[in-house]
């Protein structure tokens, strides 16, 4: 039994000297506490940056097509265009060697 009761007393003086340690390991807790809410709102932060620039890319690229569409209409445009001035050109052609023809 007296040796149950010293070692009590010794775990207890053991873990009385460990409380006076505790105040810079209390320290550097509440350090880590404060720099892992701060790269909390870092992370909001980025995600929050990341989805806009998700969204001007999505906004981006739908204008790209759209400007991509346009472009194959004024294309598609030119060659009809294109198409009726070589008939016009073909027939004034014909017109005027048919003049000199006669």
């Amino acid at each position: 039994m007296t040796f149950l009761v010293k070692a009590l007393s010794a775990a207890l003086m053991v873990a009385l000297a460990g409380c006076t340690d505790l105040k810079p390991t209390q320290a550097t807790l509440d350090d880590l506490k404060s720099q892992v809410d701060h790269l909390k709102s870092m992370t909001v932060s980025a995600q929050a940056a990341s989805q806009a620039a998700m969204s001007a890319a999505h906004s981006a690229q739908q204008a790209a097509g759209n400007a991509q569409s346009t472009a194959n209409q004024a294309l598609a445009l030119d060659k009809t265009n294109q198409s009726g001035i070589d008939a016009i050109n073909d027939k004034t052609d014909r017109m005027f060697r048919k003049r000199l023809a006669k």
